[in-house]
């Protein structure tokens, strides 16, 4: 290729954790006079998805709007297939980047394939050796790796993932997380940052004295019986150490939001916190 001429790359996500992960990487390639960096972003999860990408001033340059309420995993599939298809067709792009384990992952990497794309993985390799868990990611992360021409392991032993895969070697870099790079970006913006967090007062955060617990529960594989265990574990432990903080950021799925309703809320602990 010329060098006056830019290698098109289209870097493809849609879920929150995706954005996290790969905004560091969007950053680094417009900023690289060597690229011509396009964002498609298919929606899968819509408001999370916008949060974050509005806390970082990243602005789509095709926005697919994929997301349907109650949809499974089947329409999505299908219909991020479709759309992304017509896309690359659309931009002929040099590489497609996608990153982990998602269904718009998956998607991205299949249609780039279709259409004889060459596609680079971030956060290659892996692996639970049980598809139950995570479900469906850990499937998900094994196709991606079929699918992909360039493999960017996060450490040492998601390379020796892929090499138990036949992987080639000389497809394999290692790279470190880019989770890293986002927590530093977003550690510069809280030290820039004057209102509260996220609804969760400034002096909350002072004030635990390092007694702070931050929790994070709303995998599929736990919606039912094992998140009610969890939430009633969560008041429990609470109840029995007052002088430590609960902060619980409650994940917009109704099959969360209901539960915590049900179980946290009503629990009138006041060292448990639930925000949006």
């Amino acid at each position: 290729m010329a060098s006056n001429v830019k290698n098109r790359l289209c870097i493809v996500f849609g879920t929150r954790p995706e954005a996290i992960k790969l905004l560091p990487l969007v950053i680094a390639a417009k900023s690289d006079p060597r690229f011509d960096c396009r964002i498609c972003i298919t929606a899968q999860h819509r408001e999370l998805l916008d949060k974050v990408l509005d806390d970082f001033g990243i602005t789509a340059d095709r926005d697919l709007d994929l997301m349907q309420p109650e949809q499974s995993l089947g329409s999505l599939t299908s219909r991020a297939v479709a759309a992304l298809d017509l896309y690359l067709e659309q931009q002929r792009p040099d590489l497609v980047l996608v990153q982990g384990d998602t269904t718009t992952s998956l998607c991205a990497a299949l249609a780039a394939f279709y259409r004889k794309i060459p596609v680079g993985h971030v956060e290659a390799g892996l692996r639970t050796r049980n598809v139950e868990s995570p479900w469906p990611e850990e499937t998900n992360r094994v196709l991606i790796s079929r699918l992909s021409d360039l493999h960017f392991a996060p450490t040492e032993t998601s390379r020796s993932n892929l090499l138990r895969e036949d992987i080639p070697p000389d497809r394999i870099i290692v790279t470190g997380n880019t989770v890293i790079d986002a927590l530093k970006l977003a550690l510069k913006q809280l030290d820039e940052r004057t209102t509260p967090v996220n609804g969760l007062p400034r002096d909350l955060l002072e004030s635990a004295n390092g007694n702070l617990i931050l929790i994070t529960a709303h995998r599929r594989e736990n919606f039912g019986g094992h998140l009610r265990s969890i939430y009633h574990a969560i008041t429990e432990i609470a109840g029995r150490f007052p002088a430590h903080q609960f902060v619980y950021p409650v994940h917009p799925n109704p099959n969360v939001q209901e539960m915590a309703r049900e179980i946290l809320a009503p629990a009138g602990l006041a060292n448990i916190h639930l925000l949006q």
